[in-house]
């Protein structure tokens, strides 16, 4: 079908945002799904109760080219129509909030394929000035434990997923201490840089670093977690493949005096090879990154870790997880995400990260931590830091299309963690056969 390019988009950037400056040409057929799309959209607002009019609507519909978008590309098409400034929210994570509980399902036409990456999935990181606009220390964008959860822990008995399991010398069970944070109280923007400060030092305790143990950080984190293990007498080693990233912490780590003992590196490809990394540590540090490798990648990065354990090392490892109610509508949400930041993004569940450590490595997950009601305070908090500094992102060269864009990214994840979609998890892992330290 022939395309248009409507006025208020004329002065986008056609190359970089290719989808959005195209629209579907008016035409009878267009014209009957678009009044489709407006009425489902309309039908799910009133389920939901989002007003569209009045005084005071919830949401107003600026252009009609979102019901072209929402019968083309369906949740997709909302985000696109989002970042192309055709509706506006007074609250966006409201709304996409009420949106996913009324489960609404535009039954678009297209799901949508890589448009733009603000990480590509080839082992390069988000911007370090894109990371500074959305943090209090500038260097991290992980997310937060506050200091107001209580945790309470129980040793649970979990199927084994290793092959052979119940039969001979491996057992069909081992144990896992689960520990899940209550919700904090009374979160305040100048409590996340704590926050981020105790996530990392919980890592760290999840993976037994102290006195003389020898770290690695991959993929970096940007310099906090790394400078804090350096403070317990560590030395480590940050691997990155991105050389941008590299120099991003250098600067930092050098700037924190800590040059002796973290020492970054940029590797050739996102994972290392063993002729190109033959190093062994005690205590492994990895911070949400395997949601964003798909199933492929996220076996070779456990491959990976597997690899540089020593025999009866430990891994912390934080990531973010679906619940039992993640569904198909959840799943075509994220869509927007996958076409323009992370194209492999793939959120496994407890239980899928559990059968492929088992399947997939020589590691165990041996203890987890569940906070998810601190990562959506987080999230909430890096939402309302980068849209204080919109005219920083602006001189930084983010167009407005990609700041609605983050800033829809931020609100979609706090819906779905608001939901309880989405949960927050920090792991511990370690060798299967094991000695020495625990």
């Amino acid at each position: 079908m022939a395309t248009y390019i409507p006025q208020h988009l004329e002065n986008v950037d056609a190359q970089s945002w290719p989808a959005l400056v195209s629209v579907t040409e008016p035409g009878r057929i267009v014209n009957f799904r678009t009044r489709q799309a407006e009425r489902r959209f309309a039908v799910a607002c009133d389920k939901a109760g989002i007003a569209l009019g009045g005084e005071s609507p919830d949401v107003e519909v600026v252009q009609e080219e979102l019901f072209v978008r929402l019968a083309e590309s369906g949740w997709l098409g909302l985000a696109e129509s989002y970042m192309a400034g055709e509706w506006t929210a007074t609250d966006l994570t409201g709304t996409l909030t009420k949106l996913l509980g009324a489960d609404f399902q535009p039954q678009g036409r297209r799901s949508g394929t890589s448009v733009r990456s603000a990480s590509r999935g080839d082992g390069h990181e988000l911007p370090a000035d894109l990371v500074q606009l959305c943090s209090v220390d500038g260097v991290s964008m992980f997310g937060g434990l506050f200091a107001s959860g209580v945790p309470t822990t129980v040793r649970t008995s979990t199927k084994s997923f290793v092959s052979g399991a119940g039969r001979g010398s491996e057992p069909a069970t081992h144990f896992v201490d689960v520990t899940t944070l209550s919700a904090p109280i009374g979160v305040e923007r100048a409590d996340f840089d704590a926050a981020q400060q105790r996530a990392a030092e919980s890592l760290l305790d999840a993976a037994l670093v102290d006195q003389g143990a020898d770290v690695l950080e991959f993929p970096s984190s940007g310099g906090t977690i790394a400078l804090l293990a350096s403070a317990r007498g560590a030395t480590v080693d940050v691997l990155t493949a991105d050389p941008d990233h590299q120099i991003a912490v250098e600067e930092f780590i050098t700037l924190n005096g800590a040059t002796d003992y973290v020492h970054p590196y940029t590797l050739k490809a996102p994972f290392p090879t063993r002729e190109e990394w033959r190093g062994r540590y005690d205590c492994i540090i990895s911070t949400e990154k395997l949601e964003y490798l798909g199933k492929q990648g996220a076996i070779s990065y456990l491959k990976s870790l597997d690899r540089m354990l020593t025999i009866g090392g430990f891994i912390g490892l934080q990531t973010v997880v679906a619940t039992d109610s993640f569904g198909p509508t959840s799943r075509q949400a994220l869509s927007v995400l996958r076409s323009y930041v992370w194209p492999a993004l793939r959120f496994s569940t407890i239980t899928g990260l559990h059968t492929l450590v088992d399947k997939e490595s020589g590691l165990r997950i041996i203890a987890e931590k569940h906070f998810g009601d601190h990562y959506l305070e987080s999230l909430r908090i890096q939402r309302e830091l980068f849209e204080s500094h919109l005219r920083e992102a602006a001189a930084a060269g983010y167009d407005p299309v990609f700041r609605r864009m983050w800033i829809y990214h931020f609100a979609l994840l706090e819906a779905l963690f608001r939901l309880g979609h989405l949960e927050a998890v920090q792991l511990t892992l370690t060798t299967r056969n094991r000695s020495g330290r625990r």
